[in-house]
């Protein structure tokens, strides 16, 4: 059996918890089947049974075209790209609706069963048009077109297979519930501190600490504003970088800034980091915040649990089937919006509960170890690749 995956992201080129999904699963199904990757990018390697081959998304064509769509335009010409080379493939497989076209065109050209995975889903993620504007419309038609043709459906949670039969005309039988997974041999504790040192952590204070894109639906925001309210030695790290706009990126300068007026001890890496430094952050962390306002599965959730961090995390979407309450860490409350934008009725009151939380697991040392220990076997016995790769395979099997 060969699957072929469509994908926006993969290495060298991973932003997102997406593009860590498809990096994972297609290494772990390699070891037992033939896997293709078609992805945006110039990625060109093959070894026995994982090819790899990235399409241009840079094209001086669309140098004129409108700001805020040019996006677009440049996903539909990558995706059609990617469909051109001749498909072998009895499965295609689509991560994001930024591959979701060239599914579209597999199926419809080459006649092959198409399975999605749902990462998250453009009906709750509204504030994409701000980056988007008008392509906001295209990106929902893309991926609605895409979820309602498919043969099988991937949900990363049970929260995120409910909210596909509420936005989406499809069938329960062709939804399956299967996790996101981590790498439980790379993403482990280590001694190592030099990415601390080079950023001026100290090592002798306790940092809580945050690692995503800057977008509104990490609620980062949220957690800068929970910074007047978090215990004044406790150190805030903020690993955020890759903003959905030059908006969003300003507000995160001006809000950072403004409260590095009254506090010496917040340290912003303002750029996504390579895995091995990540861990050496999530390793030596005392807390792991996760503010998100919306999150479909939390992926860096079970990174920084694997690497034995307490974690306080907004109890929204699959955060709450992926962290266990009062065991592997602390949930908040989020009373939200009933509509989009979905933010906090209360945003002041979020952010103080988040820094309550913060400041539980910083001054109960022996809490937070234990929700460490907790966190780590958790993630052992629930999130490992190797058997989320055969619970993907069974599910290709039935679409032969």
């Amino acid at each position: 059996m060969k699957v072929l995956f469509f994908t926006r992201e993969f290495p060298p080129y991973v932003y997102g918890g997406a593009g860590v999904h498809v990096e994972y699963l297609a290494a772990e199904l390699a070891k037992i089947m033939t896997v293709e990757v078609r992805s945006f990018g110039d990625q060109n390697e093959e070894t026995d049974r994982l090819k790899v081959k990235g399409f241009a998304f840079e094209n001086p064509v669309f140098n004129n075209s409108n700001e805020k769509l040019k996006a677009v335009l440049k996903t539909l010409s990558t995706n059609v790209q990617m469909n051109v080379d001749a498909i072998d493939a009895d499965i295609i497989h689509c991560h994001t609706w930024y591959a979701h076209f060239a599914g579209i065109l597999a199926k419809l050209c080459y006649g092959i069963p198409l399975v999605i995975t749902t990462h998250s889903l453009e009906p709750l993620r509204p504030w994409k048009r701000e980056q988007l504007g008008k392509g906001y419309d295209a990106s929902s038609w893309i991926e609605k077109t895409a979820i309602e043709m498919a043969d099988a459906i991937i949900a990363v949670s049970n929260e995120t297979k409910d909210d596909v039969l509420q936005y989406f005309n499809v069938e329960e039988q062709k939804i399956k519930v299967i996790y996101n997974g981590i790498n439980l041999q790379e993403y482990v504790v280590t001694n190592e501190v030099s990415i601390l040192n080079e950023y001026g952590i100290d090592k002798n204070k306790p940092f809580v600490l945050f690692v995503g894109r800057i977008t509104r639906q990490k609620g980062i925001i949220h957690l800068v504003n929970a910074i007047k309210y978090i215990d004044p030695e406790t150190q805030i790290v903020l690993c955020a970088g890759a903003p959905d706009t030059p908006e969003i990126g300003k507000e995160m300068e001006d809000s950072v800034n403004a409260v590095k007026q009254t506090r010496h001890n917040v340290i912003w890496i303002d750029k996504m980091l390579q895995k091995n430094e990540v861990i050496q952050l999530y390793s030596h962390a005392d807390v792991f915040c996760c503010p998100s306002i919306y999150e479909p599965f939390g992926i860096i959730n079970i990174e920084a649990m694997a690497c034995q961090t307490a974690v306080v995390a907004s109890a929204v979407g699959g955060i709450k089937e992926v962290v266990v309450d009062g065991e592997t860490g602390i949930l908040i409350p989020l009373e939200q919006q009933d509509k989009a934008p979905f933010e906090p009725i209360d945003p002041d009151k979020f952010s103080k509960d988040l820094a309550d939380g913060i400041n539980k697991l910083i001054g109960d040392k022996e809490l937070s170890r234990a929700m460490a220990i907790k966190g780590r076997k958790r993630v052992e016995e629930t999130f490992d690749w190797i058997a989320i790769a055969k619970q993907v395979k069974d599910l290709y099997e039935t679409l032969k």
